[in-house]
């Protein structure tokens, strides 16, 4: 980095990166001294790049707030290492839209020669991971709902019910968790008085307010969604005793799945489920022992299944 207009570009990098950044870890990071990275910063404000220098103890050196940026500079690997993450965002069910858009702006900047192979290897790659569709949520109810997590703020929300009803309600959020396509927000509902789960793809508007919170100590927002998701209120509620260690479930059974607690006999599985026939083809799945506890029209389904395998083993070709 002998050259000073790479310096200077590399100052541009860092600050880009870091919100803020002290002289002396700037002339740290450039190798020159403090005097250099004073004569740097006001070289970048002569170009239009508003570099703000804060003095006093805690000062340093820092980008204005809301200024705009030029196009970013990207190496070959991590303009590949971009479109790789937009790919793989698509694929997981990220919001479609936003992401397309944001892969064909990368690629049209991409210089020819590595646009072409980033092209081949998007033509060329596979995922073992089915596509999922996404439940976009808005991007603005997104961000409000992230900053007043952070703020420890609460929000005034207009949600939609998966019935079509909508409701007001004020929210202290706890946390954003995103899970099988879906971005939740999990945190104290003042209307039913609980700690609730919601969907962000369902909240139509999302309004800080000026009330403040503190978050319940040793709460895990991903732990307490992947609960809640096994908790929806289907037809039947399961009780299953599964002859096996806690470690050992956890490794087959999700947390969003099912609720494991470990007991003298096993694994007490606790979940609920619209329908039988299929908690009776998990249970088989997982290969263990298991002893049902409820409903007893469960047995009737697991007998009506073994039966059927029976029949399947039993057949032959003609």
């Amino acid at each position: 980095m002998s050259h000073p207009t790479t310096r200077i570009l590399a100052m541009l990098e860092l600050l880009q990166a870091h919100h803020r950044m002290s002289g002396p870890e700037l002339a740290r990071r450039l190798e020159v001294d403090e005097r250099t990275v004073r004569r740097y910063a006001a070289r970048l404000d002569d170009l239009g790049v508003p570099v703000l220098a804060e003095r006093g103890r805690h000062g340093g050196y820092r980008l204005m707030p809301g200024y705009k940026l030029p196009p970013l500079m990207l190496t070959d690997d991590e303009a590949t290492a971009v479109v790789l993450g937009l790919l793989t965002g698509r694929r997981v069910g990220l919001p479609g839209q936003a992401t397309e858009s944001a892969l064909a702006k990368v690629q049209r900047v991409l210089p020819a020669a590595l646009r072409d192979r980033v092209q081949a290897l998007q033509d060329t790659l596979g995922f073992t991971l089915a596509a999922r569709d996404a439940a976009a949520p808005a991007t603005e109810a997104l961000l409000t709902l992230a900053a007043a997590t952070r703020e420890h703020r609460r929000v005034r929300l207009r949600y939609r019910s998966w019935s079509g009803d909508t409701s007001e309600r004020d929210l202290d959020p706890y946390g954003l968790v995103f899970h099988s396509g879906r971005w939740y927000v999990t945190g104290h509902d003042h209307r039913s008085g609980e700690t609730r789960t919601f969907r962000v793809d369902r909240v139509d508007s999302a309004e800080p307010r000026p009330a403040t919170f503190d978050t319940p100590a040793g709460l895990d927002p991903v732990q307490h969604v992947t609960r809640s998701l096994a908790r929806v209120p289907y037809a039947h509620e399961v009780e299953v005793l599964l002859e096996t260690t806690l470690t050992e479930a956890r490794r087959r059974v999700p947390a969003s799945v099912a609720t494991l607690t470990e007991t003298g006999g096993g694994v007490l599985l606790s979940t609920r489920a619209e329908h039988l026939d299929g908690m009776a083809r998990i249970l088989a799945g997982l290969g263990w022992p298991f002893t049902v506890r409820r409903p007893d029209a469960l047995r009737d389904h697991v007998r009506d299944l073994a039966r059927t395998l029976q029949e399947q083993a039993d057949r032959c070709e003609v």
